[in-house]
């Protein structure tokens, strides 16, 4: 039977966000109603509220979530009513060609679920990143629930849906950060932080954090940053390559998603350098390099999806992690809200006042 829970839909482009009455159909067959317990306020939210991602308004926003597992469908295995969860919009489907070759970090059909969430009209709602969980309750594929310690606090523990595993995926696993290795990371909010923490947790050597706000240069030492780089008033480059020796970064990760950031990161790295983007540009940006600069550096040039994670695998051990005192999660949470408040966090962003907004219940 279905039921109306309270929830945050953008209708329009730009329009400030509301809460009204969403309607949670009965579950498919492997479909699962998810209690949300909390969810963080990301940046991928707001694009999606400024018709930066896709136009199939009103959108359900909220994607980085935890909660409890409430109902499932006939044909779910996966979880059980009472698992605690965090969601992650990679349910990886195992039939597409990437999944196929052993590559099921770029899956091509991730799972969603089967029915649509509406309003109270009949409205079909197109849920952030296949989640939409600034909602009482949430419909997502069962493949969309990770299983994690139920100890872990849901503020904390959802923000590895998606800001945080972006980051510490990014040095991880895109960047395949090693004991020894000099990392630099170039903007520092709540994705680059972790980048940091990843790196940290990987045993770099030399961590360098850069960034043009003075307060995120001090939370990134709090996250492991060895040195750091105002850019406002320094050249990027040339102080990468004094904090390593004269080289350039063995990993440079490029947290902010522009064309001059990048080739910051690209001219900072050592001449076999791997560089990450983490940063999600807009549609109209464009790069224009001499060609001989590609060819004679050598290296890797990678961009990162979802820091290249598997939840089922990440998700718990970073819980496990963070449980053991390993990885600081409950730094990135700077305030905890209500659910009439993610306008007001929105806002905050531009400010640049918080790393995470963590909507509670």
């Amino acid at each position: 039977m279905s039921e109306t829970v309270r929830g945050v839909v953008a209708r329009s482009k730009g329009a400030p966000v509301e809460i009204v009455e969403v309607v949670i159909p009965d579950p498919g067959p492997h479909d699962v109603v998810v209690r949300v317990q909390a969810c963080g306020v990301c940046h991928t939210d707001l694009h999606y509220r400024e018709g930066g991602i896709t136009d199939d308004f009103p959108f359900l926003l909220g994607h980085e979530a935890a909660g409890v597992v409430e109902t499932v469908g006939a044909a779910v295995t996966h979880v059980a009513e009472g698992d605690y969860v965090i969601l992650n919009w990679r349910a990886v489907c195992g039939e597409c060609r990437a999944c196929k070759r052993g590559r099921p970090r770029y899956c091509f059909d991730s799972r969603n679920a089967s029915k649509k969430m509406t309003l109270a009209d009949g409205t079909e709602l197109t849920p952030a990143l296949g989640i939409g969980a600034f909602a009482d309750k949430t419909l997502v594929h069962e493949g969309q629930c990770t299983k994690v310690d139920p100890a872990a606090d849901p503020a904390v523990a959802g923000l590895l849906g998606c800001g945080v595993m972006a980051g510490i995926g990014a040095a991880l696993h895109t960047g395949n950060v090693s004991i020894g290795d000099t990392v630099a990371v170039i903007g520092c909010g709540g994705v680059g932080d972790a980048a940091i923490a990843g790196a940290r947790l990987a045993g770099a050597r030399t961590i360098i954090a850069v960034d043009r706000d003075a307060r995120k240069l001090r939370w990134a030492t709090d996250f492991g940053a060895t040195h750091t780089i105002d850019a406002t008033s320094e050249d990027v480059v040339e102080k990468i390559q004094e904090y390593t020796d004269g080289w350039g970064a063995d990993v440079v990760i490029e947290a902010v998603g522009r064309p001059e950031t990048w080739k910051q990161a690209f001219y900072g790295r050592d001449l076999a350098g791997t560089l990450v983007l983490v940063g999600v540009p807009t549609p109209e940006m464009t790069i224009e390099m001499p060609l001989l600069d590609l060819f004679s550096r050598g290296g890797a040039l990678k961009s990162s999806w979802y820091g290249d994670c598997l939840p089922e695998r990440d998700f718990p051990t970073l819980i496990d992690l963070h449980r053991q005192g390993r990885l600081p999660l409950d730094r990135f949470v700077t305030e905890r809200i209500g659910l009439d408040q993610v306008e007001r966090a929105f806002a905050e962003m531009h400010t640049g006042d918080v790393l995470r907004s963590v909507v509670v219940w």
